[in-house]
Order: C-alpha cells, then structure tokens, then sequence
C-alpha cells in the first residue's frame, strides 16, 4: 500500500496545476513527463521525469527494505527479494492507475526506470542505450519506449538475473506496451508526432 501510494503522487497533474494547466486536456492527455515536456518545457520535463523515476527507486530500495526490517529482524535474501519485487509492482501500477485522478494515470516509463534501477541495473542499461537508438533513429518518443520495453525481458535473461525477475520484467515490458495502445495506434496511422512537433488532435 505504501508503495502504491508512493506511486500514485500525479507529479506531471501537480506541477501543470501549479503553472495553471491541466495537462490531461492538452497535448497527448498524458500526464508523464514527455507530455509535460512538450506543453510546459524542458525544466518541468525533467523535473516530472526525475520524480517519476525517484518514485519507483524509492518504492524498492529505503521504502521496501525499512518496512521489511521493522516486520523482521533478519530477512532471509529471497524474502527481501520478494517484497521488493512487490513494492516494485505497486509502484508502477500507482503510477499508471492513480487513485488522485480516478485511477488514470501515466505511462509508467520513469517509474519503471526507477524500479528497474534498483532491481536489474545492467538490464536497465542495455534498454536504455535500446531507447537511445531507436529514439535517435526515428524521433518518435513512443517507439523508443516501446522497443526498450519489449527488450526489457530479454536484457534480463541476457545479465543473468533470476527467473522471477525475468518473468516480472516481462510483465512490466507488456504493461508499458498496453498503456501506449493509443501510441501504436498513432505510429500505425501516421499521426503520432516526432519529439518537438505538436500532436496533431488535442487529447480527448
């Protein structure tokens, strides 16, 4: 629950709140840091993206392990494991389904950065340099998400990482993937916008 809570807090709604925007009806709707980027500028862009990511490392790392601590004195590896794992899964889900704004959230990209930084760093990397190829190719944000996440899985099987998080990266790669359907859709029909063009429909 603290974990979901943690994830829930809608950093892009509440910094474009403070700047008088709702973001949800400009640009994209997304309340992510890309969106926020393209509407309100680079310095909330990277604010928003930071938090997001802050978020998830936090749900996993002090969050998850403090709380286990005070529940036992001496956790066993694979029960520490275990509950980061789960306050890493909280995380993004509070993070995409936020229960401040009738459980519509963001994407989970930063999130998912933050959470995967903590549980598989060098599977973090490789999707990373993915992200930063795909995005330098092709200028689309969305497509470069999309191919880190559908190769996330696979860097964690390639750096030697249990099953278990094999099998949750997988889950959390497929999670990233439905919540940009609106994005495939887009890239399929041609409408989605390259980095620094404006969407060409507002966000209904």
């Amino acid at each position: 629950m603290l974990a979901y809570l943690l994830g829930s807090i809608p950093t892009g709604f509440l910094v474009a709140q403070a700047r008088g925007v709702d973001i949800r009806a400009v640009g994209s709707g997304n309340i992510g840091a890309t969106n926020v980027l393209r509407i309100l500028g680079k310095p909330a862009g990277i604010f928003v993206l930071l938090v997001d990511a802050l978020k998830g490392w936090v749900a996993v790392v002090p969050l998850a392990v403090v709380v286990l601590l005070v529940l036992q004195d001496r956790p066993h590896p694979r029960t520490v494991e275990t509950c980061q794992i789960i306050a890493a899964v909280c995380a993004i889900l509070g993070h995409n389904y936020t229960c401040w704004l009738q459980f519509k959230g963001g994407k989970g990209i930063a999130t998912s950065a933050g959470v995967l930084l903590a549980l598989v760093p060098w599977a973090l990397l490789i999707i990373l340099v993915t992200w930063i190829v795909v995005f330098a190719v092709t200028r689309y944000v969305s497509l470069g998400s999309l191919a880190a996440s559908a190769a996330l899985p696979f860097a964690s099987w390639i750096t030697h990482e249990s099953l278990t998080k094999v099998l949750i990266t997988g889950a959390l790669g497929a999670l990233a993937i439905y919540k940009h359907k609106a994005n495939i859709q887009r890239l399929l029909a041609g409408a989605e916008p390259r980095f620094g063009q404006k969407p060409r429909e507002e966000a209904k």
